[in-house]
C-alpha cells in the first residue's frame, strides 16, 4: 500500500505475500509477515526509520480507524470531560520522610508530569523542586520519567528519562544545590539506578542489542560512561537483570530471573567496590526474594524452595547465605500465598493473600507477636508502602476497593494505631455507596471456581439486559487487584456492569491458579474467561452479545483467543498492544522478550508439543472464516514488549477472512510504545476512545435522563 492508495471511508487491505517455513513438519504460511520491518531494532526507538510501506499501511489503518470515529468525536469530548473531572489537577503525594526531609510528588493544574519535591522533614512549608516534569517534557514528542532516586547525603538526585516510548532511559545528575548537570549523561539504560551508601557511585542496568537488561554497572559519580565498570553480565538470554535494595539500605540487590526461576547477588552498599556475592545459586523452579534483618545479623527470604508452593520465610546467615542454612521461619501453608515481606529494626512485616484477599500481617520481632491488617469489603486491593526509613515503627499503606478511592494510611505498628494521610478527591463528586461491589465464584466444567468482581450502579437493573465490559489478563502470575478507577465510572454510570474475571494464569487463588494457567495449560485461561462469561449471562448481569471484552498485552491475547472460540459471547472487542501473534514470536529468540517467556508459553524451537499447544490457541494463527464481533485493536511503533506488527498482522489477516461486516480499527501510535502516550491526560484520549467505540457498537443507554451530571460519581 502507498500513501496515495489509502481511502480513508474503506478498510486498508493488506496485500498478502505468502512466506512459508517448516517447523516440526508443519508448514507454517505467514501472509502478512512482511509487516515486520528487518529494521525493527532502529525503528522502535527512531520511529521515523520505519519503511515506507510499512508506515504507509499504518497510517491508512489510522486514518481509517479515524474516519470510522468521527460520529464519536462529540462523545469521546464529553468522556475525557468527565474523566478529567475526576482528577485532582494540583494533586499530590504524601510526604516520605527520610532523614531530614520529606519526599512527594506532585502535580501543577493542567500539568501532564509530575513535579519530584521535597521540603524539611515535619514542616508544611519550605518546598524544594527537584525536578521539574513539565518543564523537561517541553518541546518533545515523546517523554517519560522512569526512576528518581535521590542520594543518601541528599546533595543530589539521579533521574532516568525515556524520549521514544522504546523503554530506552538516557541517566543524569543533578546537584540539588545549584540544579547542575554534575555527571555526563549515561546514555541508553534499562531505566534503574541506585546510589551506593557514601553516594559518590551510581549502579545502573543496561540493555543488549536485543533489547534485554543484561548488564549492572558501576560508575564513579561524575566520571564519563565510558569509564564504568561492569559489575555483573548474565550470559543466559532467558534471564533479565535487574537492581533492588534491602529496606535496611545496607545492601544493593542485583536479581537475575526468568518467570520461575531466580538468583540474587549482594554488594555492601557501605563498600560498592566489592565483588557481589551470591545468595543462593539458581536452581530451575526455584524463586526467592531477599531483605535484610540487621539486629539478627542475617537475610529473611520468600521462597517457594522445598515444595512451598504458595511460598515461605527462611533465615540465611549472611556469611553463608546458601541453600543448606537457610531455616524456616514462617513455613508454607498451601492456599496462603506469600507475596512480599519487608524487614524493618523491630518488625516483619508480609503481604499475603488468602480467600483471593490480600492482607497484612506484621510481626513483633522481640515477642513474636503477630496480628493482621485486613478489611471487610467483598472485594478490595491492599498495598504495602515501606518508605524509605528502616528504624521506624510506621508503615505505610494504600487500600482501595472497586467503589472506594484509594486511601493512604499510616499505621503505628507497636501501638496499632493508624492515620489516614490522604483519600483520593474526585473533584466532580462520588458517593461510593452509590455503587454495588459484589465477588462472584463461576463454576468451569473441571470443577475449579472463577473469582469475578462485580461493578455497578446501585439504580442499574440487574435483569440481564445491560452491556457488561468483562476484563481479563491471565498470565505471568499477575494477581488483578480489585482497585478503584474513576474512569471507569463512565462505562457503569451509563448502564454498564463492569467485571473484572481473576482468571487462571494470575495467582488469586495461589501459585497453584497460576501454574494451571500457564505453559501447556494455557487454555484454562482462556476456558475460565469464558465461564465468567457465561456465569454472568446465567446470573442476569448481562446476555449473549452484550459482553465487551477487553484485555491488553498478555490479555489482548486473551481476547483474541476468546474472539477465535467463543464469538457468540461477544458483542465487542477490545484489544489493547495484544500479544496476538504469540507462536511466531516464541519462534524468534531475537526478540526481546522470547527466551525469557520460554518458561510462561514454552519453547516451540525445541518442545514439538509446546509448539503444537502454542499453535492451537495462538490468535493470529487461528483466524477462523466466520463472523466477529465489533474490534478495535492497538498498537505502538515503539512498543518492546509487544511489537507493532503483532496487532497489525492480526487485523490484516483478520479483514481477510471474517465473514460479517462488522467494523474493524487498528490505532497505532507512530511514536509510542506499550502504555501509549505518557502524560496523565494525554492518556484519557485513548481510553476516551475505547469507551466511545463500547457505547457505540452496544448501544448503552446513556445516563439517566434528569440525573445531576455528577450523580454516581
Amino acid at each position: 500500500m502507498t500513501p496515495d492508495s489509502a481511502d480513508r471511508s474503506h478498510p486498508p487491505v493488506a496485500e498478502p505475500q505468502p512466506n512459508r517455513r517448516t517447523v516440526h513438519d508443519v508448514t507454517l504460511i505467514d501472509d502478512y509477515a512482511w509487516l515486520r520491518d528487518d529494521n525493527w531494532r532502529e525503528a522502535m526507538r527512531d520511529p521515523g526509520k520505519l519503511a515506507p510501506e510499512i508506515r504507509a499501511y499504518l497510517e491508512a489503518e489510522n486514518a481509517y480507524t479515524e474516519a470510522a470515529t468521527a460520529h464519536l468525536q462529540h462523545l469521546q469530548k464529553e468522556l475525557v470531560a468527565e474523566m478529567r473531572g475526576r482528577i485532582l489537577e494540583d494533586d499530590a503525594s504524601v510526604p516520605v520522610p527520610d532523614g531530614k526531609w520529606a519526599y512527594y510528588s506532585r502535580f501543577r493544574e493542567g500539568g501532564e508530569h509530575a513535579v519530584f519535591c521535597r521540603r524539611p522533614r515535619d514542616a508544611d512549608d519550605g518546598e524544594q523542586i527537584l525536578l521539574d516534569g513539565d518543564a523537561e517534557a517541553a518541546g518533545r514528542d515523546y517523554f517519560n520519567i522512569g526512576t528518581v532516586a535521590h542520594s543518601n547525603d541528599h546533595a543530589k538526585l539521579a533521574f532516568t528519562v525515556d524520549e521514544s516510548g522504546a523503554e530506552v532511559f538516557n541517566l543524569h545528575v543533578r546537584d540539588l544545590a545549584t540544579g547542575e548537570e554534575i555527571q555526563p549523561p549515561v546514555p541508553e539504560t534499562a531505566g534503574n539506578v541506585l546510589w551506593s551508601a557514601d553516594s559518590n557511585w551510581l549502579f545502573y542496568t543496561t540493555l543488549d542489542d536485543n533489547h534485554r537488561p543484561c548488564r549492572i554497572w558501576r560508575l564513579a559519580l561524575g566520571d564519563p560512561p565510558e569509564s564504568a565498570t561492569l559489575v555483573y553480565e548474565e550470559a543466559d538470554a532467558g534471564f533479565f537483570v535487574g537492581l533492588g535494595e534491602t529496606q535496611s539500605g545496607d545492601f544493593l540487590l542485583i536479581d537475575a530471573h526468568d518467570h520461575e526461576t531466580s538468583e540474587v547477588r549482594l554488594i555492601d552498599a557501605r563498600d560498592p567496590t566489592a565483588a557481589p556475592r551470591v545468595v543462593a545459586p539458581r536452581d530451575p523452579g526455584v524463586e526467592y526474594d531477599v531483605d535484610h534483618d540487621r539486629e539478627a545479623g542475617r537475610l529473611v527470604i520468600v521462597t517457594n524452595a522445598d515444595d512451598a508452593e504458595d511460598f515461605k520465610l527462611v533465615t540465611a546467615p549472611l556469611a553463608d547465605p546458601g541453600r543448606a542454612n537457610w531455616t524456616d521461619l514462617v513455613p508454607h501453608q498451601p492456599g496462603r500465598l506469600i507475596l512480599d515481606n519487608v524487614e524493618f529494626a523491630r518488625h516483619r512485616v508480609r503481604l499475603e493473600r488468602v480467600d483471593a484477599l490480600p492482607r497484612i500481617v506484621i510481626t513483633a520481632k522481640t515477642s513474636g507477636d503477630e496480628h493482621a491488617i485486613a478489611f471487610d469489603e467483598a472485594a478490595y486491593a491492599l498495598g504495602m508502602a515501606p518508605g524509605l526509613e528502616y528504624d521506624t515503627d510506621d508503615l505505610r499503606f494504600v487500600y482501595t476497593s472497586p467503589a472506594r478511592p484509594p486511601e493512604t494510611w499510616d499505621y503505628d505498628m507497636a501501638s496499632r494505631e493508624r492515620v489516614l494521610r490522604k483519600r483520593r478527591e474526585i473533584p466532580s463528586g462520588h458517593d461510593p455507596d452509590a455503587y454495588v461491589v459484589r465477588r462472584l465464584a463461576a463454576p468451569t466444567a473441571d470443577g475449579e471456581t472463577v473469582p469475578v468482581t462485580i461493578l455497578h450502579h446501585r439504580d442499574t437493573a440487574i435483569d440481564g439486559s445491560v452491556p457488561c465490559l468483562l476484563y481479563g489478563y491471565g498470565a505471568y502470575g499477575v494477581s488483578e487487584s480489585a482497585a478503584f478507577s474513576g474512569n471507569r465510572l463512565s462505562l457503569v454510570d451509563r448502564g454498564f456492569v463492569y467485571a473484572t474475571a481473576h482468571i487462571r494464569g494470575g495467582m488469586e487463588k495461589g501459585y497453584a491458579w497460576y501454574r494451571q494457567g500457564k505453559a501447556a495449560h494455557k487454555t484454562n485461561t482462556f476456558d475460565d474467561y469464558a465461564a465468567a462469561a457465561e456465569y454472568l449471562i446465567a446470573q442476569d448481569y448481562t446476555r449473549a452479545g452484550r459482553i465487551a471484552a477487553l484485555g491488553g498485552s498478555a490479555g489482548g491475547m486473551l481476547v483474541g483467543a476468546v474472539l477465535n472460540r467463543r464469538p457468540d459471547l461477544l458483542g465487542a472487542a477490545v484489544a489493547d498492544v495484544p500479544f496476538v501473534d504469540v507462536l511466531n514470536t516464541m519462534l524468534d529468540p531475537s526478540l526481546p522478550l522470547t527466551p525469557p517467556e520460554w518458561p510462561e508459553w514454552g519453547n516451540p524451537i525445541e518442545d514439538p508439543e509446546a509448539f503444537a499447544t502454542i499453535r492451537g490457541y495462538c490468535p493470529y494463527q487461528n483466524v477462523t472464516t466466520q463472523a466477529y464481533p465489533p474490534i478495535l485493536a492497538i498498537a505502538g511503533v515503539s512498543d518492546p514488549r509487544v511489537t507493532y506488527w503483532e496487532p497489525a498482522k492480526w487485523v490484516a489477516k483478520l479483514r481477510a477472512t471474517k465473514t460479517d461486516d462488522n467494523v474493524l480499527l487498528l490505532k497505532t501510535h507512530m511514536a509510542a510504545g506499550h502504555g501509549g502516550r505518557p502524560g496523565r491526560f494525554e492518556a484519557l484520549d485513548e481510553t476516551a476512545l475505547i469507551y466511545a467505540f463500547l457505547l457505540d457498537t452496544l448501544a448503552a443507554n446513556r445516563q439517566r435522563a434528569g440525573e445531576p451530571a455528577t450523580a454516581g460519581r
